[in-house]
């Protein structure tokens, strides 16, 4: 016989979170966004098996150095809840309202927003992630915001279970994400992705979609040795073998076209992704970065005889459509000035 007591009690733990201080994620129809950073360097694990390796990536002056922790490194499908949490954000910040760095959100929502299954493994694999996102820790010079932070920091700085059903499935969590998450929400260093990426089976997919979508863009074609490829993937895959699974993924490809936005054909040894024209492009979306109270003093001495006001909505345009963000606008604004007199001459 069931107690009235028993009746009365609620299965939820109660919330003994502050009410305050946190942004509650309720939009549902937020598009997916990417951070450019983790997009363009291998930030991520694609071993579908615990990687305890400690990853190092350089390019030129560029590096990203990744630790793992006794949980191993955060995977491509960790990534979900990060483009989860961006996208809630960046979808708050369109509509004027306020945020936080601190999110609040269902575990459900989160689950069938990145096509995850919502029975209760579903939910000890989003634990999991949580627990490896949040183990994992960066040291970069790649900035943010215009910030760089040298210091090892983490991917979220903290989570926490809110709500939790007595059978052990989390209802309500909240996340902390870390400065250098939040740097690039406050820059608008993100790119929106197509839907079915989280429809994509294999990590080497999403790794490549991501590649494509940050380099590629709205170009038409966009190429890359597939050395530089495997690098960029994070993949530990000999070159024939690397090869090997990128023309698999290629074939498959060929045949269901599934690859959201852009395809791949390899032509020697040159990994070549084309767009499909499905990106949506920009309506006159331009960039808003402020100039130095001198730049068109400098702008008119490097581009003698053009408007230089003309010039800067010509820019504005271009890193709009190109979907740029210059870390420093000015310097970016006179190259173009410099770059523009030079291939057209004197008006």
């Amino acid at each position: 016989m069931v107690s009235d007591n028993t009746k009365a009690r609620s299965p939820l733990l109660p919330d003994r979170m502050r009410q305050d201080g946190f942004f509650v994620c309720d939009i549902f129809d937020a598009a997916p966004k990417g951070d450019i950073g983790s997009m363009e360097h291998p930030v991520f694990s694609i071993s579908t098996k615990p990687d305890r390796n400690v990853r190092r990536y350089e390019n030129g002056e560029t590096f990203v150095e990744v630790v793992p922790s006794v949980k191993g490194l955060a995977t491509i499908y960790d990534r979900d809840i990060l483009i989860f949490c961006i996208s809630q954000v960046i979808g708050a910040l369109n509509e004027g309202r306020a945020i936080s760095q601190t999110l609040r959100f269902k575990a459900y929502d989160l689950l069938t927003a990145t096509n995850r299954g919502t029975d209760g493994r579903g939910y000890e694999q989003l634990r999991a992630a949580f627990e490896r996102l949040s183990g994992t820790r960066i040291t970069t010079n790649v900035t943010t915001d215009d910030v760089e932070i040298l210091d090892g920091f983490g991917l979220i700085d903290r989570y926490r279970i809110v709500r939790q059903t007595r059978e052990g499935r989390m209802q309500e969590i909240e996340v902390h994400l870390s400065d250098w998450v939040m740097g690039a929400i406050n820059a608008r260093e993100v790119l929106t992705l197509s839907r079915n990426y989280f429809r994509l089976r294999k990590p080497l997919e999403r790794r490549l979609y991501e590649i494509a979508r940050k380099h590629c863009g709205y170009k038409q074609r966009w190429a890359i040795g597939l050395g530089k490829l495997k690098d960029k993937c994070g993949s530990y895959s000999t070159d024939k073998e690397f090869k090997r699974l990128v023309s698999k993924i290629i074939t498959e490809d060929i045949a269901h076209s599934h690859i959201p936005d852009y395809t791949l054909r390899l032509e020697g040894n040159q990994a070549v992704f084309y767009a499909r024209g499905t990106v949506p492009a920009p309506v006159e979306e331009l960039f808003e970065g402020p100039l130095d109270a001198d730049a068109y003093t400098e702008a008119r001495a490097l581009a003698p005889g053009w408007d230089v006001r003309t010039l800067e909505q010509e820019w504005r345009r271009w890193c709009g459509k190109e979907e740029i963000e210059p870390k420093h606008p000015t310097r970016h604004y006179l190259k173009f000035c410099e770059s523009w007199a030079a291939r057209r001459g004197a008006p």
